[in-house]
């Protein structure tokens, strides 16, 4: 449901680059390179050549690739453009989606270490050595851990809405050919 002035919002132009990819593949799939590639792969006992149908032109094929793929950058160059342009608030301070989008990946990459860290930080190590145990405590302290980790999670939900909702209300400059 493109805007007034006929562009895409975020979320839709997310979708049809999406759509864009899956179709891009599907025509590479088709092409006669493709196949080959694929022969190649499998062991047969009888040597089975193919031909195209005659509803199918590989001209034609490579060339609606070639329009698509080229749509589908121009997509992208308005989606980033888009990104780089939309500000929102996050934590107090302004930043641009695409900053946004890079921070949550790297606040969801911390969340990853957090958790493997308060898993080593759960659990004292104990070494049985001739008769006694050596008890090795962890470095971290169970508490800090698990607080740090809770901070990210509710930060990564904080981004994770603004950046949903910024998809709803941003424009692309893209039209979408129907």
């Amino acid at each position: 449901m493109p805007d007034a002035k006929g562009n895409l919002f975020l979320f839709e132009a997310i979708e049809l680059r999406a759509e864009y990819d899956a179709r891009i593949k599907t025509l590479k799939g088709l092409l006669p390179e493709a196949r080959e590639n694929r022969g190649r792969l499998m062991f047969r006992e009888d040597e089975v050549r193919r031909r195209p149908v005659p509803t199918f032109d590989v001209g034609k094929t490579r060339e609606e690739l070639g329009a698509l793929s080229a749509r589908k950058r121009k997509l992208n160059d308005a989606i980033q453009r888009a990104n780089f342009d939309h500000r929102i608030m996050v934590g107090g301070e302004e930043t641009s989606l695409s900053q946004a989008l890079e921070f949550r990946k790297s606040v969801n990459e911390e969340i990853g270490e957090l958790t493997a860290a308060m898993t080593e930080a759960a659990y004292e190590r104990i070494i049985h050595k001739e008769e006694r145990d050596i008890v090795e405590t962890p470095e971290r302290s169970y508490a800090e851990v698990r607080r740090a980790l809770e901070e990210k999670r509710l930060l990564f939900r904080e981004l994770n809405r603004k950046l949903r909702a910024a998809a709803y209300e941003v424009t692309v400059r893209f039209r979408d050919e129907a």
